[in-house]
């Protein structure tokens, strides 16, 4: 009898234990938060406008010059504005390049995050002079021949229009970010910004040909891709 009722006992300790350790798996569980990862926006940028027309609009407002050099590859830039706040990034800004061949700026846009050096190497053989005018970094390097090159660092964010004092048909555009989430769109329209934490932002969308386009995209916090497609200009 002493033995039946120490066996019940037994059993009932177990049982309360069980029930706790149950309870305490269950409250850990309700606990638990999900993965949090960043996410990648990606899609294709289609260009309706008319590229004459446009092009032609835009310099002729801008710098009151009739002969236009309309170049061939015009990209676009995708961006966040405004963008999340990254932690403290005290990496050297790598040199990028804007050459001068055929009396054309190669390439016509380049996106750059600030504190970025830019080199002007002259590939033609006729002088140049790179200048802009631009309230975000306004600058003359004077003229240089074939084989030289001078450089500027771009320390402020916001749009550069980059010219040539002796060919007026040269013009370029240097689009300065304060941050490092936007991409260029390659020969077919896509683009990529990666390392995005999750959230919603604005995307803009920039072509010097057609109006600054908007758009809202989230990014889920179990990260992963967002397509984001834009068609800008006439429809």
């Amino acid at each position: 009898m002493r033995i039946t009722r120490a066996l019940a006992c037994l059993v009932g300790v177990i049982a309360l234990v069980v029930c706790r350790t149950d309870s305490v798996l269950l409250t850990a569980s309700a606990t638990v938060k999900p993965v949090v990862a960043n996410g990648t926006i990606r899609g294709r940028v289609l260009l309706r406008a008319a590229p004459l027309e446009a092009a032609t609009r835009a310099t002729v407002s801008d710098v009151g010059v009739s002969n236009i050099h309309i170049p061939v590859d015009r990209r676009s830039v995708v961006y966040l504005d405004p963008a999340p706040r990254a932690a403290f990034d005290a990496r050297e800004e790598p040199r990028k390049r804007m050459d001068q061949k055929n009396e054309t700026f190669v390439p016509h846009v380049l996106a750059i995050p600030a504190g970025t050096t830019v080199d002007f190497p002259n590939s033609d053989h006729t002088y140049h002079n790179v200048f802009s005018l631009s309230k975000t970094k306004s600058f003359d390097l004077g003229r240089y021949a074939v084989g030289r090159s001078k450089a500027i660092r771009f320390d402020r964010p916001g749009i550069v229009r980059v010219f040539c004092d002796i060919h007026s048909h040269m013009s370029a555009f240097i689009l300065v970010f304060a941050h490092r989430y936007f991409a260029m769109t390659d020969e077919e329209g896509l683009y990529r910004i990666e390392s995005v934490p999750p959230g919603t932002y604005t995307v803009m969308t920039w072509n010097e040909s057609a109006p600054l386009d908007s758009a809202r995209v989230v990014i889920p916090e179990a990260g992963g891709e967002v397509e984001h497609n834009v068609a800008l200009g006439r429809r």
